[in-house]
């Protein structure tokens, strides 16, 4: 995923806090009472998340507070998007943005707010173990950069800079349903795997924008199957220690959200992920 080096960077889409903020490693709940849907985060993972960080293999060491980057000077152009993970994720929203602005005519923009353990958020208190989320109360996608990590050691996904870019892509797609009036009242399933379409027609896309060296490789995308493969809920009940349950499903099974990411990845249409058909 190699960005073109003259490519420019807007880093005001992206705040990074540091360790700044509330939260701190929870233990059996969502911290701060927050809530999943509704009127309060959409995760990338869903709730049993929370418990299988804390007892599977553990979820390592609390980490480390770290201080916020200067963004701004530090993320100017492509070229540092391929040298810094901070500014591959400046570059990735970038142009998840440029594209949805082109696609919605009603499409804000919405910042990445990068942090270190815990965070405040419009949706109440967070911390790393819910995973990567968007918030509609503040129109904020939040994310930890140790989840990427916690992606491979603890979901047994092989990663790369791709995955990544699927993670974010995804909660992109929250945002665009909350624009579009989306987020209320429907399957959380549903909800979950029109978010996974909505990356697969970014990726498709993406090229178009002028933010990459070159179209996305056959490897690249296999790197976001196997992580919407790894976020599945049977995979993340199944490395819980506990039975499959799909009438406790919250995001869909490892298969629904590979077939929704490749359905709008080999469509590249916004229009050919309505949520209905995807479950």
């Amino acid at each position: 995923m190699d960005f073109r080096d003259d490519a420019n960077l807007d880093s005001s889409q992206v705040e990074d806090v540091g360790g700044r903020g509330g939260g701190g490693r929870g233990g059996g709940g969502l911290p701060g009472g927050m809530v999943i849907g509704g009127g309060g985060i959409v995760s990338l993972i869903a709730l049993v998340l929370v418990f299988v960080l804390n007892n599977v293999g553990g979820g390592g060491e609390p980490a480390q507070s770290q201080p916020p980057s200067n963004l701004a000077a530090q993320c100017q152009t492509g070229k540092d998007a391929d040298q810094s993970e901070k500014c591959q994720v400046v570059g990735v929203v970038n142009s998840i943005q440029d594209y949805w602005k082109t696609e919605l005519p009603e499409y804000r923009l919405a910042k990445t707010v990068l942090y270190s353990g815990g965070v405040r958020t419009a949706c109440g208190a967070a911390d790393s173990s819910v995973g990567p989320f968007y918030c509609p109360g503040d129109q904020r996608v939040y994310l930890d950069l140790s989840f990427f990590d916690q992606l491979q050691s603890q979901f047994g996904a092989k990663g790369g800079p791709f995955a990544q870019a699927y993670v974010i892509a995804h909660e992109y797609g929250h945002h665009v349903q909350n624009l579009l009036g989306a987020l209320e009242g429907g399957s959380s399933v549903a909800t979950e795997l029109q978010a996974d379409c909505f990356a697969g027609v970014w990726a498709k896309n993406a090229y178009e924008g002028g933010f990459y060296e070159k179209p996305f490789t056959d490897n690249e995308i296999a790197e976001a199957i196997d992580a919407a493969a790894a976020v599945g809920d049977d995979r993340i009940q199944q490395r819980s220690g506990g039975r499959v349950d799909p009438d406790s499903f919250t995001h869909g099974s490892s298969k629904q959200r590979v077939e929704a990411f490749q359905r709008g990845y080999g469509t590249g249409n916004p229009a050919q992920c309505a949520a209905t058909d995807l479950v």
